[in-house]
């Protein structure tokens, strides 16, 4: 079913609060939970917001605006530059959400392999047009996103030739079960006929599990070095050890569905059969001329040592040809 692993794509998005050892740091701990990707978010404030902006989630007093937020959320280009190092040493794929033209033209000099487009950009074609431009592949998030839009979104793409694949997302922090849309996976996959994932927003491990079984081919979540941090993600983040968890049982997953089982054809099961399955036996003493009844029977392990437990009504009837015991397996020759 599938023939390549499921891409994972760890999101530390602003967890690093601005600070570049930070971002180190969960470079480092992210590098051991054997995730392919590891995701940033790339703001230049002057290019992407305005004082304007409201918050979506007032969750600390060091910023008066958003935009303030933003700025305190940038890096150097050296900075990124550096980050980006700091993943290729350690095998991760570095890449970046950009949130502006100027934030393209930055990644492109820090050199990143794909785009991931965020939820709120789907329909800002000025910035699907600028990364359209560069040539490389683009994951789209569909969390706020109608098929109306997508379908838009899709079009403008295909048009350019830009290699695609859409993410089924909820833009809910944390997302309640009752809203995780795992069946609108399907419905892109049928839609768009391209590769599909899922961007996750619960906290919780089991969603991303479900979504592979379900056919997701790209998987991307939050992390969070502690939960109790105080950024606007942290509620809806995984910790380092839940990821370690969440790697190990998708790729378990993989395998499953990588290796279809056929109930047509049982032989290998053989040995256990003969094991478990029973043949049949009497539960009380009878004497030779008693007719049976299905009040007489009873079944015992190991299958072979009298007749199969499946061919109990063949008996019901027949007369026994000489006296038996409670327990004795019943055979072919015991009974006409």
């Amino acid at each position: 079913m599938m023939n390549k692993k499921v891409k994972i794509i760890v999101e530390v998005a602003q967890a690093h609060e601005g600070s570049l050892q930070m971002a180190h740091k969960y470079i480092e701990a992210v590098s051991k939970t054997k995730v392919n990707a590891i995701k940033f978010q790339t703001h230049i404030a002057n290019a992407e917001s305005s004082m304007h902006e409201p918050f979506r989630i007032l969750f600390s007093d060091k910023d008066k605006t958003r935009f303030d937020y933003w700025k305190r959320m940038e890096f150097s280009l050296a900075e990124w530059k550096e980050i980006k190092q700091h993943c290729n040493n350690v095998g991760l794929e570095f890449m970046s959400s950009p949130f502006s033209n100027a934030a393209v033209d930055l990644l492109e000099e820090v050199g990143v392999k794909r785009y991931k487009v965020g939820s709120g950009e789907v329909t800002n074609l000025v910035l699907l047009e600028k990364i359209a431009q560069t040539g490389k592949p683009v994951i789209i998030s569909s969390g706020m996103s109608s098929f109306e839009e997508l379908d838009a979104t899709v079009a403008f793409l295909k048009a350019r030739k830009v290699d695609f694949s859409i993410l089924q997302c909820t833009t809910a922090y944390p997302t309640k079960p009752e809203n995780y849309g795992l069946n609108v996976i399907q419905e892109l996959k049928n839609r768009y006929k391209v590769k599909v994932g899922y961007s996750d927003h619960s906290a919780k491990i089991e969603t991303c599990i479900a979504a592979t079984a379900l056919g997701a081919e790209i998987l991307e979540f939050h992390v969070i070095l502690d939960k109790k941090s105080v950024g606007p993600d942290a509620k809806s983040s995984l910790t380092i050890a839940e990821t370690t968890k969440l790697v190990k049982a998708v790729r378990n997953i993989e395998i499953a569905l990588q290796h279809p089982v056929h109930k047509n054809n049982n032989t290998a099961f053989q040995p256990l059969k003969n094991i478990f399955e029973k043949s049949l036996a009497l539960n009380k003493d009878l004497p030779k001329g008693h007719i049976l009844t299905f009040e007489d029977l009873e079944t015992k392990k190991p299958k072979g040592y009298g007749i199969d437990a499946s061919r109990f009504q063949e008996v019901i009837g027949k007369v026994l040809v000489k006296d038996m015991k409670q327990w004795d397996f019943l055979n072919e020759g015991d009974c006409l």
